[in-house]
């Protein structure tokens, strides 16, 4: 039995040891769980199956964002997160001001099946920071039974026929990209005259404007219930769930271009639990994994064997089997953080004028 004096040494010497554990992270419970910075909608457990299955005494949990730039502010506010979803045209000022840890493909045994021009996406001066899961458009989705010409420009949305009738989504890089492509203009090599420009076309949209979208739960609704009649910088899966229910709807390639992105898992600089969030990116990206994702939302998976698990009209619509397409799109790039802040302004400029 210890005496008193050792009792007293031994409790202090347990309060000790407590305190270096939780100075360590330990109390937190950060080698116990995953917390997940995400997309509504990629929490689905067939997803991450493998994940589950090798460590199923692992909790996962998600904080959702609405944006890329909601990811990025949370992470720059001090989020702990052990992983999180953001496009590729982010990657850059994420690594630039130290956010996130690089990628250790080694330990990714379904690594070998990721396109190496995709996989080169998740580059930053030679050092992999992102591993890609999946690839896809902005495009305009329109209700071909409510509307006399189905629209084959971005500058179509400017077209009077649709007054009243007309969402974009809610996001200045994506409404900058959109003017800047119905005016003729390379979006990232923007003069001063040519932003003030956007900026003018952008507000001459707002007669044409139902509103703005922010949820894809949002513009599906309003398409599939005719409020919205064409809608702007709309994703593959918009066109899957609408037309599923049978609702009138085509997914255009605008003679300019779709606009196109890659997104996919990047392990913030803050992480304890490196090797689960590994493992979580190795989940999700095996083959069965990503033809689930893209047979769910139309989306082009990283791994190009994908594509024969993926429904055919899904293929052929969206040239699933087709990376190279990409080519033929204009790709959300990087942008520098005046620039961002530039566009952010006159967005939000945009929406506040009458």
């Amino acid at each position: 039995m210890l005496s008193r004096r050792g009792w007293w040494r031994w409790l202090g010497m347990v309060l000790v040891l407590s305190s270096m554990l939780a100075l360590l992270g330990c109390g937190r419970g950060d080698a116990e769980g995953l917390v997940v910075l995400d997309w509504s909608g990629y929490e689905q457990e067939v997803f991450w199956a493998d994940f589950k299955a090798k460590h199923p005494d692992v909790p996962v949990e998600w904080t959702f964002f609405a944006d890329d730039s909601e990811a990025y502010a949370k992470l720059q506010s001090g989020f702990k997160a052990d992983l999180v979803h953001p496009n590729v045209s982010w990657l850059e000022i994420m690594v630039e001001n130290d956010m996130l840890q690089p990628i250790d493909t080694s330990k990714l045994s379904n690594w070998g099946g990721i396109m190496e021009p995709l996989a080169k996406m998740g580059q930053v001066d030679g050092v992999q920071y992102l591993v890609p899961w999946e690839w896809g458009y902005d495009s305009i989705l329109v209700r071909t039974d409510k509307v006399a010409e189905v629209p084959d420009s971005w500058a179509d949305l400017w077209d009077p026929q649709y007054a009243g009738h007309v969402s974009i989504l809610d996001s200045a890089e994506a409404a900058v990209v959109a003017a800047s492509l119905a005016l003729g203009y390379d979006p990232y090599a923007l003069t001063d005259a040519q932003l003030a420009s956007v900026k003018q076309k952008l507000i001459e949209l707002k007669p044409n404007l139902l509103g703005y979208w922010s949820d894809y739960t949002e513009i599906n609704q309003q398409i599939a219930s005719g409020e919205v009649w064409v809608g702007a910088n709309c994703w593959p899966d918009a066109y899957v769930a609408v037309a599923a229910a049978g609702v009138p709807v085509e997914y255009i390639t605008p003679q300019e271009g779709r606009i196109a992105w890659v997104y996919g898992y990047a392990i913030p600089k803050g992480s304890a639990n490196a090797d689960l969030a590994h493992d979580y990116i190795d989940a999700l990206i095996s083959v069965e994994s990503m033809a689930e994702m893209a047979n769910q939302y139309g989306y082009g998976a990283a791994n190009a064997e994908v594509a024969e698990l993926t429904d055919p009209q899904l293929v052929e619509l969206f040239n699933l089997d087709q990376p190279e397409v990409l080519s033929q799109s204009v790709f959300f790039q990087s942008l520098s953080e005046a620039q961002r802040a530039a566009w952010t302004q006159l967005w939000d400029e945009v929406k506040a004028s009458q």
